[in-house]
């Protein structure tokens, strides 16, 4: 679950870095770059690292001290066995639609690999079937190594791929100077229109906060050696992740310089291919294999983690408890299952799904946000939270969120935002009328 507590700085930047860079990173926020602009990428990858960021300087430490096996365990410790069941099947929930956009991101590129000779449907389960390999036979352990190794990959191939098709565009200044007479930045300030403050507010907390109460950010801060290394390594996994997150934006948008008419062409079909196009038609096959290796080492690093995760929550904090005759051979065997039956839900999800890869992601931390975010800040901080507070702010925050995605799907208030407020609320109206805790837990 969590590698023995024993990575190293190096590898415990690296799956930081490589379970966050996805399929969204690559063609996801490229895609939607070249949609719609900068404004468009506002929750990944500026939420999204800083999430990452915010979870180093703020929670690495108090959850690192606590030697906890899942983030389950600290609502279990801190508010009961309740609050532990409903963000555990929360957090689960969340992930279905994560792992899912990376498994329908293999379908893509084995589609387009391939010249449509494998379906996507087909791509989608040789790609799961290779990361619940090796996810379900050494856990942690293996997705540490896995995404180490990735990682390399990912790096020094977009870092190539971005000199050669750089200079086929004519050089960087001349993509970005395209892109800023496109009017692709001018939407990311929201200026004084109280409208688009808040819109930008809604899509930036998505996941900088509603990614932080998740188990493969977690799993990453305590499989670290010691808290320093915890600290340390998800800051600078973060920071790296949004440097690296702009290179497939360049590569993407330099097919508008080299080839406009195929790429408007693309563009009308699905932009999420505009990026794989680009390189199988205009980049020679040396490119192509970087190209397609560290898009691979993308999705399948971001898989493996997310598969992971809301299996050992499950089975940890909803099964075991239910179980308590059982070894730890046993357990170990019933989370392999659960490993194995989330990816035959995710794959069912995969199949049916119409969203794009983007829009998944960015969906899936709303429910965490809501109901998840408040609980865990104010236990580690405040120190009258208690079991009334959490209890409050889940059921306001949870109920405000669903309430206006129902009633008001398009409010001036996104629904995710007034969820996390009054789960606020909540929490402060539960820590001053409800029973104090005996034991605190605090930074």
């Amino acid at each position: 679950m969590i590698a023995g507590r024993s990575l190293p700085i190096y590898i415990t930047i690296a799956t930081v870095f490589a379970t966050w860079f996805g399929s969204e990173t690559v063609l996801g926020i490229s895609s939607t770059f070249v949609d719609e602009g900068l404004g468009g990428i506002i929750g990944d990858p500026f939420g999204a690292s800083l999430c990452l960021i915010v979870v180093g300087l703020f929670f690495a430490r108090p959850l690192y001290r606590m030697k906890l096996l899942t983030i389950g365990d600290f609502y279990r410790h801190k508010y009961g066995r309740t609050v532990e069941v409903f963000v555990s099947l929360a957090i689960c929930a969340s992930y279905i639609g994560w792992v899912s956009a990376q498994i329908m991101a293999l379908g893509l590129v084995f589609n387009v690999l391939s010249n449509g000779a494998i379906s996507n449907e087909t791509g989608m389960l040789i790609g799961m079937s290779a990361v619940l390999l090796y996810t379900i036979v050494g856990g942690m352990w293996s997705v540490a190594i896995t995404d180490f190794l990735q990682m390399i990959v990912i790096v020094a191939g977009l870092i190539v791929i971005s000199i050669y098709v750089g200079h086929e565009a004519g050089g960087a200044g001349i993509v970005i100077g395209h892109a800023i007479e496109a009017e692709k930045f001018s939407n990311f300030i929201p200026g004084l229109d109280f409208v688009a403050i808040i819109s930008f507010i809604g899509a930036l907390v998505t996941m900088m906060l509603g990614s932080v109460p998740q188990q493969d950010v977690f799993q990453r801060v305590m499989s670290a050696k010691d808290e320093n290394t915890a600290m340390h390594g998800t800051v600078i996994g973060g920071c790296l992740y949004f440097i690296f997150a702009f290179l497939p934006v360049f590569i993407a948008y330099s097919a508008f310089v080299i080839d406009p008419a195929e790429t408007g062409r693309i563009m009308a079909q699905d932009s999420q291919i505009v990026l794989p196009s680009l390189i199988m038609n205009h980049t020679p096959l040396v490119i192509q294999v970087m190209f397609f290796g560290a898009l691979l080492s993308a999705i399948m690093s971001t898989a493996s983690g997310t598969l992971l995760a809301p299996s050992v929550m499950f089975s940890e904090n909803i099964l075991r408890p239910m179980l308590p005759h059982f070894k730890d051979r046993q357990f170990l065997m019933l989370t392999r299952a659960c490993v194995l039956g989330f990816a035959g839900i995710i794959l069912l999800f995969a199949f049916r799904s119409d969203l794009s890869i983007y829009e998944i992601v960015e969906q899936c931390y709303k429910v965490t946000l809501a109901g998840a975010f408040v609980p865990l800040a104010f236990g580690i901080y405040w120190k009258r939270a208690n079991t009334a507070g959490a209890t409050l702010s889940i059921i306001f925050g949870v109920s405000t969120w669903l309430m206006l995605e129902y009633l008001a799907p398009e409010g001036a208030l996104p629904a995710h935002l007034a969820g996390l407020l009054v789960g606020i609320v909540g929490m402060v109206i539960g820590g001053y009328i409800g029973k104090q805790p005996a034991e605190r837990v605090t930074a």
